[in-house]
């Protein structure tokens, strides 16, 4: 993908290292408060939907809180003590968790959102402007030379997070236990993902280069930019709303497969498929298919049915959208 990403070229930003990781750790903050805030966004809480233990403002409380991590995380500059993607994830996991009593609110994108902020940060230090292959091919290599000391973090983090999880082979993310026979087999965080990446969408991210976060990035730059592509604008919202139908009906929510199974998670999947034949941007534009996915978001949560992979890959488009200069 060839869609460039800049270093801003605004007042009070050079090339220093403390300001650059500060602008991406806005970008990081208003991707996911862009996120929660789209509506509607079939089964997901969003600022006209709560769950009875999680609300909007959870969200919001979780998304300032990371502030200070995703810094640190667009400061690093290699994979080593304090800047180590596993603790990176468990500081922000920490963080959350903090500041609003909602529960688990951004785990999977955290997962997505470290490496990738830890990416952007090294290749700003080196050039003003760079792709989204360049960003996500750096952040793969960063991911593939993770260690035993990431995963060992990465399990601490799901007891602060309380985050529902399949069971890993031998290595079961929910005993603590476990991180004993992580030690004695070496095996790092990106071993873990490979194990997961069959079931698990955000781990299959990190194996296959972060691919849908990077085409769900390029579909909100073009719904938000006809000086580079011939489609018709969209605003904020429904950009954000389109891009979280189109990754779901490509994809199927293994956060909805963990909670129900494959056969619930295909068939949200492919209802959201089915609205957007309807989608016409160059005549009616989303509101074509609006009153569709407000029946959809209906049905959804009347079922307790929440694509949480979906919104975290979305989280991780609208960053890279962010770093490509996309402004409403």
């Amino acid at each position: 993908m060839n869609v460039r990403l800049k270093r801003p070229l605004v007042s009070g930003y050079t090339s220093n290292s403390y300001t650059v990781a500060s602008y991406i750790a806005r970008c990081v903050q208003l991707a996911m408060v862009m996120e929660v805030s789209a509506h509607p966004k079939p089964g997901n809480v969003d600022r006209t939907h709560d769950y009875e233990d999680t609300r909007f403002e959870h969200f919001l409380a979780s998304a300032v809180s990371i502030y200070p991590v995703m810094e640190n995380a667009a400061n690093s500059t290699d994979n080593k003590g304090s800047h180590g993607v596993g603790f990176l994830i468990h500081s922000a996991v920490r963080e959350s968790a903090n500041w609003q009593n909602g529960g688990n609110t951004h785990f999977g994108a955290f997962i997505l959102l470290v490496p990738l902020a830890i990416a952007a940060g090294n290749i700003f230090q080196k050039k003003h402007e760079f792709t989204i292959d360049e960003l996500v091919s750096c952040a793969h290599d960063i991911v593939k030379r993770t260690n035993t000391q990431d995963a060992i973090e990465f399990y601490k983090s799901f007891e602060t997070a309380k985050v529902r999880v399949n069971p890993v082979d031998e290595f079961d993310l929910q005993d603590i236990g476990s991180i004993d026979s992580l030690d004695d087999d070496n095996i790092t965080l990106y071993d873990l993902m490979e194990i997961s990446k069959g079931y698990d969408m955000i781990a299959n991210e990190w194996v296959n280069g972060f691919e849908r976060c990077a085409n769900c990035g390029e579909t909100l730059i073009k719904c938000m930019d006809t000086d580079k592509y011939d489609e018709s604008t969209l605003d904020v919202n429904d950009a954000v709303v389109y891009a979280f139908m189109k990754t779901l009906s490509e994809n199927r929510d293994t956060f909805i497969q963990t909670k129900f199974d494959e056969k619930t998670a295909d068939y949200v999947s492919g209802r959201a498929h089915d609205i957007l034949l309807e989608f016409k941007p160059q005549e009616a534009g989303f509101d074509a298919v609006r009153l569709a996915v407000e029946e959809f978001d209906d049905e959804l949560l009347s079922k307790g049915i929440n694509p949480g992979s979906t919104a975290d890959i979305v989280i991780a488009g609208l960053f890279i959208a962010l770093l490509g200069g996309v402004r409403f």
